[in-house]
């Protein structure tokens, strides 16, 4: 799956129009959240791990990010801690 840096951008320009700075704070608000999403399901045990993962899916659907989507997706999908899909997902919100 293809990574696209503007999708984000685009949903947020859709949103609220052509408001830079107002797209700019969403933007960092969106990193924020996701970076705390994975922070919870770092630390989840049991069943929080696929509420977690699906949690990090509805966050990135909201903000039109297919690929977090779709890590998510795979997250809940994976044992609990699973370090190859954390490492996924940092690396993709490192891009946002």
């Amino acid at each position: 799956m293809a990574y696209d840096p503007g999708a984000i951008d685009a949903t947020l320009a859709a949103a609220v129009g052509d408001e830079p700075r107002l797209i700019a704070e969403l933007r960092d608000a969106f990193v924020d959240s996701a970076k705390r999403a994975v922070d919870v399901l770092e630390a989840a045990e049991g069943d929080q791990w696929s509420s977690a993962a699906f949690r990090l899916k509805g966050l990135a659907a909201s903000f039109g990010a297919v690929r977090l989507m779709a890590l998510a997706d795979e997250a809940a999908d994976a044992p609990i801690g699973d370090a190859l899909v954390l490492r996924k997902l940092h690396r993709t919100i490192a891009r946002f």
